[in-house]
């Protein structure tokens, strides 16, 4: 007897792990394993989503308008250019979807964001990764895996797992030596912990037809259950984006808690500096820990990823965290089986994580 069977490349494709939120046992961790936002959300964002409650029978604006107007207004955009998505996952699927397929190559750094993959493999085309310059993004390296079946160079900045940041000067190099015809994605879930907010992106994005940028409300908004996401790019990318979303794909009480919490930038400031100390702070106790073998990548994001080189290899630092607790995020799939990513959480996370991280390497001593 047959059965249905799916497409080769789709049984190839490994599954999107999220971070673990309890131990095996089902006990509750400390969560600091999903680059949330430890502040939560703005409390107008709260008060906008409760007050959607008795409208759930209807449907959602399909073209989220009011959204893309507050977006436009908060960025500096153009709202016609700019459309949304269940969270930017979505966009960066249906971007792959709308300009890739059989045969076709889609590139992306070593350690890259892992939806990357699962958006490549999903449409039947090649993966091609580009190697990493200790841990972050060689431009040079994309560049030379660029060929005639090129269609997508994915790029996150800051990036994610590795929280590095390349330079504005490195981006445009790159767009300038890509064929017009292959698509940049600029990947900004974490834009908003930048200084500067990126607006280089979006520039870049303004002046040529082959740039995407995306970005997300699930980090320093604190939305992620509403999975809300967003892209900005050319007319002609956008047009693409909407023929093959999902009509309703973001949620009436999804749109109307990120209006709020766009227009809360002090909620966004206050986070913003939180995560700049506690970050300095993080990457300060890491570098006291260096004669155990530890060290911190330098990270643009709102966690730090940890590299393990002593006597505690970062699995066991894995389960021994978790006995304590606390649950961080240890990426074994994508190759860094040796690193531990740790997201920035309250002062009270911070220091009892960095605690037990110090008490776990002493008693192997």
């Amino acid at each position: 007897m047959t059965i249905p069977k799916p497409k080769d490349y789709i049984s190839a494709i490994h599954a999107y792990t999220p971070g673990k939120a309890k131990a095996d046992d089902g006990r509750a961790l400390i969560k600091l394993s999903a680059n949330e936002n430890p502040l939560g959300c703005s409390p107008h964002a709260s008060a906008a989503l409760a007050a959607q409650a008795g409208g759930v029978a209807r449907y959602p604006d399909p073209g989220s308008g009011a959204l893309r107007a507050k977006l436009a207004e908060t960025y500096g955009l153009e709202a016609e250019r700019i459309v949304c998505g269940t969270g930017s996952d979505e966009l960066l699927n249906l971007i792959a979807a709308g300009y890739a397929g059989l045969g076709d190559e889609i590139i992306h750094v070593r350690y890259g964001f892992s939806v990357y993959e699962i958006a490549t493999r999903k449409i039947g085309a090649e993966v091609v990764m580009a190697p990493d310059a200790n841990y972050a993004t060689d431009v040079d390296a994309l560049l030379s895996l660029v060929n005639e079946k090129t269609r997508l160079v994915y790029l996150a900045n800051p990036n994610n797992p590795t929280g590095t940041y390349t330079p504005d000067s490195e981006i445009e190099r790159l767009h300038a030596a890509l064929p017009s015809d292959v698509i940049l994605v600029l990947d900004q879930a974490y834009g908003e912990y930048l200084t500067n907010d990126g607006p280089a992106a979006f520039d870049l994005a303004r002046r040529h037809d082959n740039v995407l940028v995306t970005r997300t409300f699930s980090k320093i908004y604190g939305l992620a259950a509403e999975r809300i996401g967003w892209a900005y790019g050319a007319s002609g990318m956008i047009d693409t984006l909407n023929r093959i979303r999902g009509p309703f794909n973001v949620t009436s009480a999804g749109q109307a808690a990120a209006i709020a919490a766009l227009a809360d930038q002090d909620f966004v400031v206050k986070s913003r500096e939180h995560n700049t100390k506690w970050l300095a702070w993080m990457n300060d106790q890491i570098a006291s820990l260096a004669n155990h073998g530890l060290r911190a990548i330098p990270s643009a994001a709102n966690f730090v990823l940890v590299i393990f080189d002593g006597a505690v290899s970062a699995e066991t630092a894995d389960r021994e965290l978790i006995e304590a607790g606390y649950v961080v995020r240890r990426l074994a799939g994508q190759g860094l089986g040796h690193a531990l990513r740790i997201t920035i959480g309250t002062e009270e996370e911070n220091r009892g994580v960095m605690n037990a991280l110090r008490a776990i390497l002493e008693r192997a001593r």
